[in-house]
């Protein structure tokens, strides 16, 4: 028996005293092809030094060997020497028979790096060098998937699946294409991929796509079963709990969507979008303070989020909680990205306040952004008469007399006005 696999059978044993005495003795008498099978044995055991050193000692004696290059690449780079890997992978000649493999080698290192365009024109030329290749297919697949260039990796995917391959380094292919097509927005493709594959197979991962693709196609049966399911298996996966509630919302399970909301909300609760989202159901099974109390967490959680800011204030207009309104939104007043409904809530608020100069400043700027809204339109129109502002006042009953034609009242309104201006 010779020292290496001495060396190998002491370490399956865990006898390490006795396995460093016999890798020592390898490196002194073992013949060198035996010492590069046991380089990949302790490099696949995660004996990185021990590897590194019969290379770096077998590199020494054959120079010219470029897989040894290649391989002490590996090593290093798993041990992060990326500069030392990177020094000997650049030593491989383009005439090289281990050129390919240092350019799949330097593109993993790259992509490791998020250094994603090199990566890829290191596949690319890898690819051209030797087109039939399924590994270099496969990795250059990967790095597109990893760079959610979606359209450009289901094709390689596709090619691999037809000559025969459906799985690759233990990754599913059929899933990768199901994912892919659905994270390019190409569901009905994707679902016929992502039915494939038997729901108890799927990582979470791939279990939350099938559903969302299920989702986004209305099916929303399936799409329920498989969000429930990985919420049972897994239910710190805070990202089903919306679109589980939409699916429910679908459904008509209003009281459903709520709890699982609220689930969702004891698993993240500084997530302001769940309290957002938990809001918005609220409001829909006609809970106002639930619905507030909700919108008031999410706000503490990002007072900038102006989706939220939007729908509180939407509340106490509708709850006729004018001062309150105004209260809250004077911390956004002046902001440059104040959202034009900000505008309409203040106009509201100052108009039911008797702030008739505060309301016709936030009438006047809200009304470019609501032309074509009735609901807008005639409590402005109302507004600018009492203010005696004609021309503002003639403007908007125009714009809601054509939104509105049937509206017999407001029609002959514009048509009294305009028979005063002849």
């Amino acid at each position: 028996m010779s020292y290496s696999q001495q060396a190998l059978d002491q370490l399956e044993r865990g006898q390490l005293d006795d396995f460093k005495k016999a890798y020592a003795s390898a490196l002194r008498h073992d013949d060198d092809d035996t010492l590069y099978s046991l380089a990949e044995e302790l490099y696949s055991l995660g004996f990185l030094n021990q590897s590194r050193r019969i290379y770096e000692k077998l590199l020494k004696a054959y120079p010219e060997e470029d897989d040894l290059r290649v391989n002490l690449a590996d090593v290093l780079i798993d041990d992060d020497k990326n500069d030392e890997a990177l020094a000997l992978l650049n030593d491989v000649s383009a005439d090289s028979p281990a050129y390919v493999r240092s350019l799949m080698v330097a593109a993993d290192l790259y992509q490791t790096q998020e250094l994603f365009e090199v990566s890829e024109q290191k596949l690319l030329e890898a690819l051209k060098l030797a087109p039939d290749e399924p590994a270099i297919q496969f990795a250059l697949a990967e790095l597109y998937f990893v760079m959610r260039e979606f359209k450009k990796a289901i094709p390689l995917y596709l090619d691999l699946i037809k000559q025969g391959i459906p799985e690759f380094s233990a990754v599913n292919l059929v899933e990768r294409i199901g994912v892919a097509y659905a994270n390019a927005g190409r569901f009905e493709q994707a679902i016929g991929y992502l039915k494939q594959i038997h729901s108890g197979d799927m990582t979470p991962d791939v279990k939350f796509e099938t559903a969302f693709t299920y989702l986004q196609l209305k099916d929303y049966k399936p799409a329920i079963t498989l969000f429930d399911e990985l919420k049972e298996t897994d239910p710190h996966y805070t990202s089903l709990y919306p679109y589980l509630g939409q699916a429910l919302v679908a459904e008509n399970r209003l009281d459903d969507a709520l709890k699982v909301l609220q689930e969702g909300l004891g698993v993240d609760q500084y997530n302001e979008k769940l309290w957002s989202y938990a809001a918005d159901i609220a409001a829909r099974v006609e809970d106002e303070s639930l619905t507030e109390t909700y919108l008031k967490k999410g706000h503490s959680l990002d007072p900038d989020d102006l989706d939220i800011v939007i729908k509180l204030s939407n509340l106490y207009v509708k709850q006729s909680r004018f001062q309150d309104n105004v209260d809250f939104l004077t911390d956004y007043v002046g902001q440059d990205n104040l959202d034009p409904q900000l505008y309409w809530n203040l106009a509201t608020s100052y108009a039911r306040l008797e702030k008739y100069d505060e309301a016709n400043r936030y009438y006047q700027a809200a009304a470019p952004y609501f032309m074509d809204q009735a609901d807008f339109l005639k409590p402005a129109v109302y507004f600018f008469r009492e203010m005696g502002e004609r021309d503002q006042m003639l403007k908007m009953l125009q714009a809601y007399v054509k939104v509105v034609p049937d509206d017999a009242e407001m029609a002959e309104m514009l048509a009294n006005e305009e028979e005063n201006d002849f």
